[in-house]
């Protein structure tokens, strides 16, 4: 039983049914589907009806959806075209890290808040979820745009930095930096993404026609695919990053190789899973920090300065690009999701932050997570904004894909 006292398939048949049902809802009111499952989750969690709470079971389906679903976006993806963009990637992310970092800490100092928990909600800050905004921009055709691949690969390189800010931050908050523990962890996640994301897709090219020939068992294409994506998965958290960038590598690598029937059944499963995982963002609400004057007004500017300083922060990476690309990848960056709630957990259990400043920070994660896939709407307004940074087979496809949608 769940903690709601439902069974496990009773609650996945009231999440799922849900979750489309919103969807085909926010779809038919021209509004991103994705804000409608997210919302489900609102609906059914403890914020309303309360019959849905999040618990274990329902977050290891919602960590396989994420992890599916970032999977088939790497499949979409060109690997040469997202490592051409690194240079700007990386100074997106960077600038991405350190001003909301900078600026969550001030905030909460204006506060008055301590220094360790101040500094741990500025690392809360500096999370980027990019699932919610890869699910808004591959349903809509527009993964093959130049911010969008820089929103992907500066998405990585923020998994990466944030793990190092997490580590000097915990570190910090307990008394005590160990430099050669995070000199090693860092240098790990980064080979480990590196590596990968430049010649993943050159081994997998050469090695998985080798693996197919000698398997006969079921749809061995499919096969090879999973192991190599829980493979991936497994050596991200290994090495200290995210399994999520384990799985979009994974499929980075697949993405030339990857049959028509292997981007099929990835897509199924895909719609499969990924519903728990934006439901189970929705579940996570928590409108009890807004009860007071004073908690109303602390998520208020945690929020505002969680928009702006991405907005900013990320937007300065790509100053060059114009002002109407850097609005993009500021708003493509902004959502905190899961990884901010994670942040804000280890926070709540190690002492740091109090309740009040937890539920603040959750509910940040939710809400910048809640209005990404709105602003995408507008920002990428027109999908062949950006043809003539394509080629014109890229272009022509980009096209079709939205008028599919």
């Amino acid at each position: 039983m769940t903690e709601s006292g439902m069974s496990l398939p009773v609650a996945m048949l009231v999440i799922f049914a849900s979750a489309k049902i919103m969807a085909e809802l926010f779809e038919r009111l021209k509004q991103p589907a994705i804000l409608g499952e997210i919302l489900a989750g609102v609906i059914l969690g403890p914020s309303l009806l309360g019959w849905v709470r999040p618990e274990p079971r329902l977050e290891m389906l919602a960590e396989l959806g994420v992890l599916f679903l970032l999977f088939g976006v790497g499949l979409d993806v060109n690997a040469a075209e997202l490592w051409a963009v690194r240079g700007t990637a990386t100074l997106v992310a960077t600038l991405g890290v350190i001003i909301p970092l900078g600026a969550g800490w001030l905030l909460m100092s204006w506060l008055g808040s301590p220094t360790p928990e101040a500094i741990f909600v500025g690392a809360a800050l500096v999370a980027t979820s990019v699932g919610i905004t890869a699910k808004a921009l591959s349903a809509r055709g527009l993964l093959n745009q130049k911010a969008s691949q820089i929103i992907l690969a500066a998405a990585v390189i923020d998994d990466v930095l944030g793990l190092i800010v997490l580590a000097v931050v915990s570190g910090m908050t307990k008394g005590g930096i160990h430099i050669a523990d995070i000199v090693i962890t860092a240098a790990l996640a980064t080979a480990f993404t590196v590596v990968l994301a430049k010649w993943g897709t050159r081994v997998m090219n050469h090695a998985a026609p080798v693996v197919h020939s000698r398997m006969l068992a079921g749809d061995t294409q499919f096969n090879v695919a999973m192991i190599v994506l829980f493979a991936l998965a497994a050596l991200a958290t290994f090495a200290g990053v995210a399994a999520i960038v384990g799985a979009f590598l994974a499929g980075l690598a697949l993405s030339e190789t990857a049959a028509g029937r292997v981007r099929d059944l990835s897509h199924g499963v895909n719609e499969l899973f990924a519903p728990f995982f934006l439901v189970a963002i929705g579940l996570h609400l928590d409108l009890s920090a807004l009860k007071s004057r004073d908690g109303a007004i602390l998520v208020t500017l945690i929020f505002v300065v969680a928009v702006i300083t991405k907005l900013i922060g990320c937007g300065l990476g790509a100053i060059s690009m114009g002002w109407r690309e850097m609005l993009k990848i500021g708003l493509g960056m902004a959502p905190r999701g899961e990884v901010g709630m994670v942040v804000a957990q280890i926070g709540l259990s190690s002492g740091v932050l109090t309740a009040r400043t937890y539920g603040a920070v959750v509910l940040m994660a939710v809400l910048t997570t809640v209005i990404t896939p709105v602003f995408l709407r507008f920002v990428f307004e027109d999908p062949m904004s950006e043809s003539n940074d394509l080629n014109p087979t890229q272009a022509a496809g980009d096209q079709t894909a939205w008028e599919q949608t």
